[in-house]
């Protein structure tokens, strides 16, 4: 990347302002909490970081994935995150105290993608088993399920909470809106 183009006015927040060190291996997803004060990274080494944005650096690890993380996010009140990983499970992170919450079970493949709805009470991951699920947080259960054609590798929720895009390795963006026929 030119490195002109992150000191443009244009770039969120403008000049590259710190690296943050710690995974051993790669960072394949990254969260920032709705104030901008810390971020959380989930890496290939099985970990999570969550990272001081102010102060700059590490201020813990999240430990429980037994195998690569692919997607984080973290809730709009910003004191909780979920994981999806290779191990076909997500997990639920306290922010606060650190460490997790639950587990959540139910895909049969790698989970890719994951969104928690504005009201940070539901999470919608995507994964390899070719579903998106709809997952309660705070009960730990899965409350719905979209079956698709192929792997579902992204997923956006508008901020009505009942909207949702998924991206799916067959080229196809799924569009689902609570609600609608079907459901």
């Amino acid at each position: 990347m030119d490195p002109s183009f992150i000191s443009e006015p244009h770039f969120p927040g403008g000049p590259l302002s710190q690296t943050l060190q710690g995974h051993t291996d790669l960072v394949r997803a990254v969260a920032i909490s709705p104030d901008g004060k810390k971020a959380v990274s989930g890496s290939y080494d099985d970990t999570l970081k969550v990272w001081d944005l102010v102060r700059g650096g590490e201020v813990r690890t999240l430990k429980g994935h037994i195998d690569l993380v692919f997607a984080v996010a973290i809730t709009p009140d910003g004191k909780k995150a979920v994981s999806g990983s290779y191990d076909d499970t997500l997990k639920v992170w306290d922010l606060v105290r650190g460490g997790e919450v639950r587990t959540l079970k139910g895909h049969i493949d790698l989970v890719f993608a994951v969104a928690i709805t504005p009201d940070g009470k539901k999470a919608v991951s995507g994964a390899d088993d070719k579903t998106l699920r709809v997952w309660d947080l705070e009960r730990g259960l899965q409350v719905r399920t979209f079956k698709g054609e192929s792997a579902i590798f992204s997923v956006a929720l508008a901020a009505d909470g009942r909207t949702a895009v998924a991206g799916a390795a067959s080229g196809r963006v799924h569009h689902l809106k609570k609600g609608a026929a079907g459901e």
